[in-house]
């Protein structure tokens, strides 16, 4: 396979967010009197977009008279600390800076509210990549294939020629909506045998296990 642009995941690819994602919701749920959750707990939450996140968090989620309420005070606190805890893995810096100086496009597609995703690329990656789509109203989130195709359009990319790199199920549902490889990564939020049963068919263990089964074409 020719590849010449790579679409990653954000949260538990590129980033591990999940300390100021967990400290966020709990900062929520306690400002209302809620149950706080442990960080392994808030790693089974995450995944499908930051609403879902809280809607799993609350007692009786979306149907709980105060939800909105909770998810805009989550909001709030999230933008305002989504960098305090949360960095690049190691070897993703020197990942992307290879893939960047070899020539591939690169973007990120995020179910994190697009204010969020632009503070962590203008902080984080922005010298290799430009392209970051996060959940904004007029572009449906993952699994749905919108956000992929909007960060394609956006480069000028060819979809045909495009991997797509995560770290979970809705990631493998993702680049299965698109028509494009999903490539799991191992250090994320989700196991390999979770990820197996997904239907996971390309594993990289590190960083560097990204630029070789790309640079192989998937092989």
């Amino acid at each position: 396979m020719k590849i010449s642009t790579v679409v990653f995941d954000l949260d538990g690819t590129l980033m591990d967010t999940l300390q100021d994602l967990a400290e966020s919701t709990n900062y929520a749920l306690r400002e209302y009197g809620f149950p706080q959750h442990s960080l392994e707990a808030v790693r089974s939450f995450v995944g499908n977009g930051v609403r879902k996140l809280i809607e799993r968090a609350l007692p009786q989620g979306e149907e709980n008279p105060l939800f909105e309420e909770v998810f805009r005070t989550f909001k709030e606190h999230y933008v305002a600390h989504c960098r305090d805890h949360s960095g690049l893995y190691a070897g993703i810096a020197d990942m992307l800076q290879t893939l960047s100086d070899t020539g591939y496009q690169l973007a990120v597609v995020s179910n994190k509210l697009q204010k969020g995703v632009t503070e962590l690329q203008h902080s984080y990656f922005s010298s290799w990549i430009k392209v970051a789509v996060g959940e904004r109203p007029e572009v449906r989130r993952k699994p749905a294939p919108d956000m992929v195709l909007q960060a394609i359009r956006e480069l000028e990319a060819d979809l045909r020629e495009t991997v797509y790199v995560g770290d979970s199920d809705v990631d493998i549902e993702t680049a299965r909506q698109c028509g494009i490889p999903c490539i799991s990564v191992l250090w994320g939020f989700r196991d390999r045998e979770f990820l197996e049963t997904c239907g996971a068919a390309h594993f990289a263990a590190t960083p560097q296990d990204i630029i070789q089964l790309i640079r192989r074409g998937l092989e």
